[in-house]
C-alpha cells in the first residue's frame, strides 16, 4: 500500500555528504527539506565497516585540513581531524625517504621546507629509533648515498615551487592551460627525479590516478591543499562525517530505505512509499544514479580503488606517517598504520595498516599487497591478520581535461544536481558542490542563504 502523499519545499535524492550538506544550509534558511536515500544509512561511498574492534573505511579517501568546506559546512561542528606526521615518506630506490611540508602555526606561507630525506641519516645500531618524529625499527634499509629525489638545490627549487602554489589563488589556477597531469608535471620547474621519485606517487595518491591522465587544474588544487595544510583522516572513520551532517538536521529530514523511480520539478516519485510533491528536487546521487534519473546526464569514468586492511600486534615502526612507493614495486600506492593516526580505528594493543591499490588490482590482490608490504616496511607480514579487502569499481569520477571544475548545479528552474562528479573528486568537492546547489535553490526559491559558517574542525595534533 502506498502511504499518503508528502508535502515537503525541496526534496533532496541521496544522503551522501553533498546531499546532507546541502540539506542543512535549506533547512536552516528556513525551507522545509526532505532528504531520501535509498539505501539503509547515510554516507554513500564514506563507509566505515566495524569488524572485531577495528574501524575500516571502504575507500578511504585523504583529506586535508586545509579544505575550506570543512570549515565552512555548518553541522561539521564536531568534526575531529587526525593528521599525519607532517610530509610523507617515499619508498624509492629500496630505501625510505621523508618529503614534503611543514605546516605549523606559521600557516603555509614560509612553512614549507625542502624535500628532506632520511637516507643520510646514520643506521641504528640496535633497537627502535625516532628521527625527525618517526620511531624506525633497526632493520630499516639506510643509506648514506644521495637521496633520489634530488640534491639540496633540488630540494630548493621544490620547496620553492610548492611555496608559490600554497600562496596562488584558486581563480587563477582555474585559468591556468590545461593538461594531463602527467604532461604538466614535466614543466614544473623541479627536476625529473624530483617528479618521479615525490610529485607523481604524491598525486596519485591524492587523486586516486595512477597514470595521471587528470586534469593539471586538478592536481594543482591537490598540490596546493597539500602545500598549505596536513594530510589528514576523520576520527573514527569517514563515516563519520556523513552521519554529523544528518545527525544535525531536524528529526525526519533523512529517510532511508526510500528508493526513487522518478523526478520532475515538482515532484519525486518512490517505490514503496507513493510521491512526494515540492517546489524544487535536489539529486545529490552518485553520476550514475543521477543519470538514471536524468537520461542525457553526463556519466564520467571512474577510478577503481581496493582497500586492504591487515591487523598487526606488531605495527611496523613508521609511526602516523603516510608511505608511497615511488618504485612501483607492487600494487600498492600508499599505506601507513592508520591506527597510529587515528587511535579510535584499532582496539587496544593492537595496530591497524590500511593499504589502497590503485586501478585495476591483480588476481590474487591481497597475496600480492601483502608481499609487497613486507618490502615497504622492511618487515615480515607473514602473521598479519587480512581483515577485508573492499574494491570499488566505480570509486572516484575521473577528471581527465577538459574538465570543468563548476559544472552547472542548476539544469533548470526547480530541478537541481550537486556531488563530486559537479566539482572536484574530492570531499571538498561534494562539499562545496553542495554549497553551490543550496545557494541556486535558495536564489530560485526567494529565501535567503544562511550566513553563519561552521566552526573550523578541531584537529588532534599528531606525534609529528
Amino acid at each position: 500500500m502506498f502511504e499518503p502523499t508528502y508535502q515537503a519545499d525541496v526534496v533532496v535524492v541521496g544522503a551522501g555528504i553533498a546531499g546532507l550538506s546541502a540539506a542543512h544550509r535549506l533547512t536552516s534558511a528556513g525551507v522545509t527539506t526532505v532528504v531520501l536515500e535509498a539505501a539503509p544509512r547515510v554516507g554513500g561511498r564514506m563507509s566505515t565497516e566495524k569488524v572485531d574492534g577495528f574501524r575500516l573505511d571502504r575507500i578511504g579517501q585523504l583529506l586535508s585540513t586545509s579544505y575550506p568546506e570543512l570549515r565552512r559546512t555548518p553541522g561539521l561542528d564536531a568534526l575531529v581531524l587526525r593528521p599525519f606526521a607532517p610530509g610523507v615518506l617515499v619508498h624509492a630506490d629500496g630505501r625510505l625517504h621523508r618529503a614534503g611540508a611543514q605546516v605549523g602555526g606559521r600557516g603555509a606561507r614560509g612553512a614549507l621546507h625542502t624535500v628532506r630525506a632520511l637516507a643520510s641519516a646514520p643506521r641504528p645500531t640496535a633497537g627502535p629509533r625516532v628521527r625527525g618524529g618517526f620511531p624506525w625499527p633497526a632493520q630499516a634499509p639506510w643509506t648514506r648515498s644521495a637521496a633520489p629525489l634530488g640534491g639540496a638545490v633540488d630540494q630548493a627549487r621544490l620547496g620553492t615551487a610548492l611555496t608559490r602554489l600554497a600562496g596562488t589563488p584558486v581563480e587563477r589556477l582555474l585559468s591556468r592551460a590545461e593538461l594531463p597531469a602527467g604532461q604538466a608535471l614535466a614543466a614544473c620547474g623541479v627536476p625529473a627525479r624530483t617528479i618521479e621519485g615525490f610529485l607523481r606517487p604524491l598525486l596519485a595518491a591524492l587523486l586516486c590516478d595512477p597514470e595521471l591522465t587528470t586534469s593539471s587544474r586538478c592536481a594543482d588544487l591537490a598540490l596546493r591543499a597539500f602545500a598549505g595544510g596536513r594530510l589528514c583522516l576523520p576520527e573514527g572513520g569517514a563515516e563519520v562525517l556523513p552521519e554529523l551532517l544528518a545527525g544535525a538536521l531536524p528529526p525526519g529530514t533523512v529517510r532511508t530505505g526510500v528508493r526513487v523511480t522518478a523526478v520532475s520539478t515538482t515532484s519525486v516519485a518512490t517505490a514503496e512509499h507513493g510521491e512526494f510533491r515540492c517546489r524544487a528536487v535536489l539529486l545529490a546521487t552518485d553520476a550514475s544514479a543521477a543519470a538514471a534519473l536524468l537520461p542525457g546526464l553526463r556519466v564520467p569514468d571512474f577510478h577503481p580503488v581496493t582497500v586492504v586492511h591487515h591487523a598487526t600486534d606488531e605495527p611496523p615502526g613508521t609511526g602516523a606517517a603516510l608511505l608511497l612507493d615511488a618504485d612501483r614495486g607492487g600494487p600498492v600506492a600508499h599505506t601507513a598504520v592508520v591506527s597510529h593516526v587515528d587511535p579510535s580505528r584499532a582496539p587496544a594493543g593492537r595496530a591497524l595498516v590500511s593499504s589502497t591499490v590503485l586501478g585495476t588490482p591483480p588476481p590474487d590482490v591481497e597475496t600480492a599487497v601483502r608481499a609487497h608490504l613486507a618490502r615497504l616496511y622492511g618487515t615480515s607480514t607473514a602473521r598479519w591478520e587480512t581483515l577485508a579487502v573492499h574494491h570499488t569499481a566505480a570509486a572516484v569520477p575521473m577528471m581527465r581535461p577538459p574538465h570543468d571544475l563548476r559544472r552547472p548545479v542548476r539544469l533548470l528552474a526547480g530541478l537541481y544536481v550537486c556531488g563530486d562528479h559537479r566539482d572536484t573528486s574530492t570531499v571538498q568537492g561534494a562539499l562545496h558542490s553542495g554549497r553551490r546547489a543550496s545557494a541556486a535553490v535558495l536564489a530560485d526559491l526567494g529565501a535567503a542563504a544562511p550566513t553563519r559558517e561552521a566552526p573550523e574542525p578541531r584537529t588532534v595534533r599528531a606525534a609529528a
